[in-house]
């Protein structure tokens, strides 16, 4: 099954990166290779994860950012890469608008 990065998510994967980076050189892509692991666990574990504002979301290890997917017939999309930091009615609005239309 195919893993699909949306666009809005490699935005925030590129919006993480730069903050961790401005924290400590290297440390962003430290955060990103942490998430790309994550990523693939997908193909194993994808559908098991709890459903938040109608996404699964994966918690994403050592850093605290949360991947929100969806399991289609033939991928996994993925369709934001929050900050868990964020305030939570900022993170479901967000959610909503990147909801797809039935």
């Amino acid at each position: 099954m195919d893993i699909r990065l949306l666009d809005v998510a490699r935005d925030d994967l590129r919006n993480g990166w730069i903050f961790y980076e401005c924290q400590l050189v290297g440390l962003g892509d430290r955060c990103l290779d942490v998430i790309e692991a994550d990523v693939q666990s997908l193909s194993l574990y994808a559908g098991i994860h709890s459903k938040v504002d109608g996404f699964h979301r994966l918690l994403i290890r050592r850093f605290p950012f949360a991947l929100y997917y969806l399991v289609e017939e033939a991928s996994i999309d993925i369709y934001a890469i929050l900050e868990c930091r964020r305030d939570p009615l900022w993170i479901r609005s967000r959610l909503q608008n990147d909801r797809p239309n039935p």
